[in-house]
């Protein structure tokens, strides 16, 4: 059975979607057609979470058992890298031990973002996905426990998936240093195809391809109107009359466009960075001394 090679393992909302999307232009990768099929820790789990704490239609593409999760890898002969993108891997601590039984030789691509930023990111992208029941972070935040101790699906950890250092530990235990890719967010979004180019290189493909990202996918904010962002979301009647009528490259553009077209992007307010950074201090340090990468930034 085919199986990937190498892995993006998260973090979540630190551009794993505009890498996964990059990748698969790539004539010498393949891709998995879903991102987030988050087999390696979901594997025979049952998929029960808190109702409204996960869209149903998010997870009828998680894949649970070994014959499935193959089945979405059918590379061609020119393809080297085959890969897939599930961000709960880096975060569940169940993931490194099951894919080091199947995959232990596989390359692993971790994308890292200021673990404040990120949770705040996630919060609002929740809020426009009409997940989150609150709308004050810190109180999202002072609920976080509770939700976890309800079964809330894992996007709502949002401090205790900060925890970079811990979680990558967790790697450096099982799979040899070279094995393992680390980025900072800031790479990915100040010098994007430099950055591009190098994880090519680490995948052994051509590293001089160029994608086109113009279009970003997955884009976080506020929806300016919920009933428009409802309606490129979901299913609707003239939507079904209209897809014949575009090509799909096209359509997805568009949506895409108007989506974010859309979207407010707040930034998070300082005085609830200097509540929440004490927490993430002590693993961002040690971090910083595990990556040999400057990460003051993070503890302005």
């Amino acid at each position: 059975m085919a199986m990937p090679n190498f892995l993006i393992i998260g973090a979540a909302k630190s551009g794993t979607t505009a890498l996964h999307d990059a990748f698969a232009q790539h004539p010498q990768i393949y891709m998995s057609p879903t991102k987030e099929p988050n087999f390696f820790a979901l594997e025979g789990d049952s998929l029960h979470y808190a109702t409204g704490s996960v869209q149903e239609s998010y997870l009828a593409h998680c894949t649970t058992d070994l014959s499935t999760y193959c089945g979405q890898f059918n590379p061609n002969v020119d393809q080297i890298a085959v890969g897939e993108a599930s961000p709960i891997y880096l975060y569940d601590f169940k993931s490194p031990e099951r894919i080091e039984a199947y995959i232990p030789s596989a390359k692993l691509i971790v994308i890292l973002r200021d673990p404040i930023e990120r949770a705040y990111s996630n919060f609002l992208h929740h809020i426009r996905d009409d997940l989150e029941t609150t709308t004050d972070f810190l109180e999202a935040v002072a609920l976080e426990e509770s939700r976890i101790a309800d079964n809330w699906w894992w996007g709502f950890h949002y401090v205790r998936s900060g925890f970079y250092h811990e979680q990558l530990k967790r790697y450096f235990e099982r799979f040899d240093r070279n094995q393992i890719k680390i980025c900072l967010y800031e790479d990915l979004s100040k010098n994007r195809l430099n950055t591009l180019y190098d994880l090519f290189q680490f995948l052994s493909v051509d590293p001089t391809f160029t994608p086109d990202m113009s279009v970003r996918q997955n884009v976080t904010g506020v929806p300016r109107s919920k009933n428009l962002h409802r309606f490129l979301s979901q299913t609707h009647p003239i939507k079904t009359f209209l897809k014949p009528l575009l090509p799909e490259k096209l359509r997805r553009r568009l949506v895409t466009n108007l989506k974010n077209q859309n979207l407010d992007k707040p930034q998070i307010p300082v005085d609830i960075r200097e509540k929440l950074l004490p927490i993430f201090q002590e693993d961002i340090l040690q971090l910083q001394d595990c990556i040999q990468r400057d990460l003051s930034a993070w503890l302005n």
